[in-house]
């Protein structure tokens, strides 16, 4: 099979648009903290394109898409990707680009997945126990699940992991991602504890704009984390691009209802936090639904997550940034939204024909997809939360996992980078004399 130059420019591109994911995610965490946190939050992300990105051409990819026989991982091989370079990808069938193109967009899944789960921890987790919790879980947790989830196996399906080979649909990671994530935060924050003050002393974003630019670049980026997994430059993908676009864009609109009902008012944050519900809930289905049915399942995700952050104050949760409502719940309710509204699409004609997708509830499919779909996330949901919780317990006896009360209080980017994200006195001081700078120094925003 000759390489396809079109359908490789297409994957590579997306590969770097998923890139641009957590960095987007970066800004999206930052702006939703106080201002004392902001640069530890967005240091959470960073540290994750560092480690796992080492991790994954050493040993990650292997465990994940090595050709072994197992079902729930794959084979371990610290040779390196060096041998991959003029080979094509194979995964369930073959595919005309590079593996190593593959290897690269897989690497982007790898990378962000942990970095949604720092959401659930702002303000109060040490540096250091967040840089080893992230080595660890996506050694024996991410790996393992993209596995059962992503690996299809030879052309001759050998080697498939155990959700692939039950045929779960998951297009783009609603179960291996966000479901994973969603999980593994609420497991961390449960052992972190509530932060000092939460809930009674109010702990607002500190910079909105901030929130909507993040949420700008996921939305952004997140076209290639859908249309991208087509593989190639297809009708696959522009189905999977369409779907992304509405059932966001639905789900702002919804959560926006929502806080229009609750509040009298719709906020910004509400219309940020609507985009990334829908973005979430539709990334399982997008290339197994009719756009119609992506609208409807991104206004029910933003106006079922709205109303789902909201109870973690009557649970006593302290998930800070909501990644167990956004990420968890819509995440469940995408992949599982598939055994209703999926259904089956045909693209080419002739020999190249291709068909996808099976049929849900809604187009006379029966019960059986909605029951592997369930299987698909309550078990990742499981594996997730079970393992995440014996990790944090270990690394909290070990080392510790929470940083000091008092350094807590004065600000978490301090005590753990010595860095403050907003100077107000270099600036004010010059201008205003000394006296006035202490002032509003003391002023300064928590």
């Amino acid at each position: 099979m000759e390489i396809n130059a079109g359908d490789t420019a297409w994957v590579l591109f997306s590969a770097a648009l998923v890139l641009l994911m957590t960095p987007g995610l970066a800004f999206f965490y930052g702006g939703m903290t106080r201002a004392k946190s902001v640069l530890n939050m967005m240091m959470m992300s960073m540290i994750s394109i560092g480690i796992v990105s080492v991790l994954w051409v050493i040993f990650g990819y292997s465990l994940a898409f090595g050709n072994g026989t197992s079902k729930f991982i794959g084979t371990i091989d610290f040779s390196g990707l060096g041998s991959a370079v003029n080979q094509i990808t194979e995964n369930g069938a073959a595919y005309p680009i590079p593996l190593l193109s593959f290897v690269m967009f897989q690497l982007m899944f790898a990378v962000i997945t942990p970095a949604l789960i720092s959401g659930a921890v702002a303000d109060r987790m040490k540096f250091s126990a967040w840089a080893v919790f992230v080595a660890v879980w996506v050694t024996v947790v991410y790996f393992p699940v993209a596995h059962w989830v992503f690996d299809f196996g030879g052309s001759d399906s050998t080697g498939a992991g155990w959700l692939a080979s039950r045929g779960i649909e998951d297009f783009a990671g609603g179960t291996a991602v966000h479901i994973n994530a969603g999980a593994a935060g609420l497991a961390l924050a449960l052992v972190l504890g509530k932060r000092i003050g939460w809930p009674k002393s109010p702990m607002k974003p500190h910079n909105l704009p901030l929130v909507i630019l993040g949420a700008g670049l996921l939305w952004f980026g997140w076209f290639g984390f859908n249309a991208g997994s087509a593989l190639g430059a297809s009708g696959q993908a522009a189905l999977a691009f369409t779907n992304t676009m509405v059932a966001t864009a639905a789900a702002l609109i919804g959560w926006l209802i929502v806080d229009r009902i609750r509040e009298g008012h719709p906020t910004s944050l509400g219309a940020a936090s609507g985009a990334v519900a829908g973005l979430v809930a539709i990334t399982p289905a997008c290339a197994f639904v009719a756009p119609w049915a992506a609208v409807v399942i991104g206004l029910l995700a933003g106006i079922i997550c709205a109303f789902a952050v909201s109870l973690k104050f009557r649970f006593g949760l302290d998930d800070s940034l909501d990644v167990v409502g956004v990420h968890l719940v819509a995440g469940i309710f995408g992949c599982l939204a598939i055994g209703f509204f999926g259904t089956s699409f045909t693209t080419g004609s002739g020999d190249s024909a291709f068909t996808w997708g099976a049929k849900g509830l809604f187009y006379g499919g029966g019960w059986d997809l909605l029951g592997v779909q369930a299987l698909g996330a309550f078990s990742v949901l499981a594996y997730s939360f079970v393992v995440t919780l014996v990790i944090a317990l270990i690394l909290k006896k070990l080392m510790g996992l929470r940083i000091d009360p008092d350094a807590e209080v004065a600000g978490i980017d301090l005590d753990q980078h010595l860095e403050s994200a907003y100077d107000f006195t270099s600036t004010v001081g010059g201008v205003l004399g000394p006296r006035t700078a202490r002032v509003l120094q003391s002023q300064e925003p928590s």
